[in-house]
C-alpha cells in the first residue's frame, strides 16, 4: 500500500506556506467564500472508536512510533525529569549531566519499583522500595546490603533504556524501535529555547482519544459548536489546511486579520490573527494561539478513556512586542474556560453514541481533509485498506 501523498515543498525549503503565502490564501478565500477542500470523503468504522483489539493494535503502533514526550523546556537543566505512562508503560526521561535526554523504563531492576513519579530535578533516582540507585544516565550505582547480592553484576542491571532524542524544542521517544534520523530530519522547528513553559496540566475525559484528535482538525463546526466562544472572534469554515506526511498543519485565522490588508505584503505576520493547529501523527498536536502554545499529549487509557497531557508555553515574541506570563495564563484561561471545553463535550457526546445502531460508520468530508489524512495513515501504519 502507498501512503497518502504529502504536500509539495515550497519556496522556502519548508512544507508549509510562509507567513505571507498563508495570508494570501486566507484572504482569497474570505474574498470568494471558499475553504481549502480535500478531494476524499473517509468513512470510519464506528467499532474502531470502543474496540478492544482496535486499542491494543493502536497502543502497539504508539510504542513503536516517534512520539513527542515533552517539550525540552520541561527539562530545562541536568537533573530535570518527567516519570509519566505512556502507551501503557511507565517511563522516566531525564537530562544527563552532559545534557543529553535520556528515557528508560521506570523501573527498578531489583524487583520493579517505580523509581520516581511526577516532574523534579534530581542527582540520582533512588528506589523508594529498597534504595537502590542509578545515576542520571541510568547506572545503578548503589544497592544497601550489598552483600546480599554477592554475584550481581551491576553493569548488567542499569535502567532499560528506550530512545529518545531532541529536534525542534521537542522530546521524542520511541519504545521499541530506534528513531531513525530521517525521522528527525523531518521535523519542524515548533519551540524556540528562549520560549518559557509555564503550566504543565492533566486531565481524563470519557471519550477514545481518536475523537478528541478530530475535534482539533477542522473549521466546519466553529459557528454551531463555539457560537458564542470561539465564532465572534474567528471565521466559520475558513481554514487553510497543508498536509505534510502524516501530519498536518490547519490555520483558523481571526475576523481581525483583516487588518493585515493595510500591511505591506512582506511585513504580515500570521502571529495573533490566526490559530496554528498542528497535529503530530498519531496523537499530538501543538496548537500557536495568541499569547501562548500549547503541546497536547493524547494518552490513549482504553477504548473510550483518555488522558490529556498539555504543556503551555508562552509564545515567541519580537523584542519590541514583549509577551508577559500574565498575559499567556489570561489567553489560555479563555482556551481553556470556552471553546476547549465544547470541543471536549462533542467528544464524550460522540462516544456514547457510537456503540448504537444509529451509525455503522461516521464520515468525513471535503471540509475535514485533515482528519481523512490521519485516518489514512492510521489504516497504512495498522496494515488496514486507505480508502474508504
Amino acid at each position: 500500500m502507498n501512503p497518502p501523498s504529502s504536500a509539495a515543498t515550497t519556496t522556502n525549503g519548508s512544507p508549509l506556506l510562509n507567513d505571507q503565502q498563508a495570508i494570501e490564501r486566507i484572504f482569497s478565500h474570505i474574498d470568494n467564500g471558499t475553504t481549502d477542500l480535500g478531494d476524499t470523503v473517509w468513512r470510519e468504522p464506528v467499532e474502531n472508536y470502543h474496540s478492544q483489539e482496535r486499542f491494543e493494535a493502536e497502543i502497539a503502533l504508539l510504542r513503536r512510533l516517534p512520539i513527542p514526550f515533552c517539550p525540552s523546556a520541561a527539562l530545562p537543566e541536568a537533573g530535570s525529569f518527567i516519570a509519566r505512562t505512556a502507551a501503557g508503560t511507565p517511563l522516566l526521561v531525564a537530562r544527563g549531566a552532559d545534557g543529553v535526554v535520556r528515557a528508560f523504563i521506570n523501573a527498578c531492576r531489583h524487583r520493579g519499583m517505580q523509581l520516581a513519579s511526577g516532574s523534579g530535578c534530581s542527582k540520582a533516582f533512588t528506589c523508594p522500595y529498597h534504595a537502590w540507585t542509578y545515576n542520571l544516565e541510568g547506572a545503578l550505582k548503589g544497592i544497601p546490603g550489598r552483600s546480599g547480592f554477592a554475584d550481581l553484576d551491576p553493569d548488567r542491571h542499569g535502567l532499560v533504556e528506550v530512545d529518545a532524542a531532541e529536534r525542534g524544542g521537542i522530546v521524542y521517544v520511541a519504545q521499541d524501535r530506534p528513531i531513525e534520523q530521517s525521522f528527525l530530519d523531518g521535523c519542524l522547528d515548533y519551540f524556540t529555547p528562549e520560549q518559557e513553559l509555564f503550566e504543565q496540566s492533566e486531565m481524563v475525559d470519557e471519550a477514545n482519544w481518536k475523537l478528541i484528535t478530530e475535534t482539533a482538525q477542522e473549521g466546519y463546526h466553529i459557528k454551531s459548536l463555539h457560537r458564542d466562544t470561539f465564532y465572534p472572534y474567528g471565521l466559520d469554515n475558513t481554514t487553510l489546511v497543508e498536509t505534510f506526511g502524516a501530519n498536518s498543519r490547519i490555520i483558523f485565522p481571526f475576523r481581525r486579520i483583516e487588518k493585515l490588508r493595510d500591511v505591506e505584503p512582506d511585513q504580515r505576520r500570521l502571529a495573533g490573527v490566526a490559530t496554528s493547529v498542528y497535529h503530530l501523527f498519531p496523537n499530538v498536536h501543538v496548537s500557536v494561539l495568541s499569547k501562548h502554545t500549547n503541546l497536547v499529549i493524547l494518552e490513549p487509557l482504553s477504548p473510550t478513556r483518555t488522558r490529556w497531557i498539555t504543556f503551555r508555553l508562552v509564545n515567541q515574541h519580537p523584542p519590541e512586542s514583549p509577551i508577559s506570563v500574565e498575559e499567556a495564563e489570561r489567553d489560555a484561561r479563555f482556551v481553556n474556560d470556552f471553546g476547549l471545553e465544547e470541543d471536549r463535550e462533542a467528544a464524550r457526546a460522540i462516544q456514547e453514541t457510537v456503540t448504537t445502531r444509529a451509525n455503522t460508520h461516521v464520515t468525513f468530508g471535503y471540509f475535514e481533509q485533515a482528519i481523512v489524512n490521519f485516518h489514512q495513515h492510521l489504516a497504512l501504519h495498522l496494515g488496514q485498506p486507505t480508502s474508504a
